[in-house]
């Protein structure tokens, strides 16, 4: 058993959540508390209601998502909703949300782990957004097609391509997640290729005018390693048994 004040006090330290810049409802930090003490810890990308469902299952423990409770703003607590808070409250489920600190950790973070399983080479801060930057940038050598092979390995789901860029790679910048309609200001910073999770329809076409390679591996399948190192740290810091809730979304 940990004591979950603990738990909070290291990750909000280690994460930075109160520094770091975010949606308005992604509301960083622990969601949702329990009776106070920790005997398991479960890691999923969203705190969906199959999710919670799942983690309730087992006693007291702490859940660690990407997306929080509150990702859709504030709502009545009816339907679905009223279900996630009550069956998690009635299992002793305390709720912890971290978005951008997560994403762009340089230990633990989604950017940091697919930068490292693709083998982009010298990794360095992409894509200024307020006090932060939201994704890495490095240089690889190798064809488009090589790459799409490789990312389709590192995140286990199939990759979409914008072929807009050179067939030769020898520039990557990657944010993980649904940064697709940043890829003008990922052009103009002057890569040939850029990887992301998700973009809008019009990411396409404009990847196309722009002469830059775009590369969507799922919003999903790009996120769910931050979640999963961080748990595991967690566990070999309390000595506390660790899961992982595969629920994927195919987007």
């Amino acid at each position: 058993m940990t004591l979950l004040a603990d738990l909070v006090s290291f990750l909000d330290r280690e994460l930075r959540i109160t520094e770091i810049p975010d949606y308005p409802g992604a509301v960083n930090g622990l969601q949702l508390a329990n009776g106070g003490e920790v005997h398991r810890i479960i890691a999923a990308v969203d705190a969906s209601l199959p999710v919670i469902e799942a983690a309730a299952i087992g006693g007291p423990g702490l859940l660690i998502v990407h997306h929080g409770i509150f990702w859709q703003g504030v709502q009545p607590l009816t339907g679905a909703f009223y279900r996630k808070i009550k069956i998690a409250i009635d299992a002793g489920l305390a709720i912890y949300s971290a978005h951008l600190p997560l994403d762009i950790h340089p230990v633990w973070g989604n950017n940091t782990h697919l930068a490292k399983t693709i083998g982009l080479i010298d990794p360095e801060p992409f894509l200024a957004w307020k006090n932060i930057h939201l994704g890495l940038r490095g240089t690889w050598q190798g064809s488009r097609t090589d790459l799409a092979g490789v990312l389709e390995n590192a995140v286990g789901a199939r990759v979409h391509i914008c072929p807009g860029g050179p067939e030769n790679i020898t520039s990557i910048g990657l944010i993980t997640g649904g940064a697709g309609s940043e890829v003008a200001k990922a052009a103009a910073a002057g890569i040939d290729t850029f990887i992301t999770g998700e973009g809008p329809h019009w990411s396409h076409p404009l990847a196309l005018e722009l002469g830059i390679n775009l590369m969507l591996a799922g919003h999903y399948a790009t996120e769910t390693s931050g979640v999963q190192s961080l748990a595991a740290e967690l566990g070999r810091g309390s000595s506390l048994p660790w899961t992982f809730i595969d629920q994927p979304s195919g987007l």
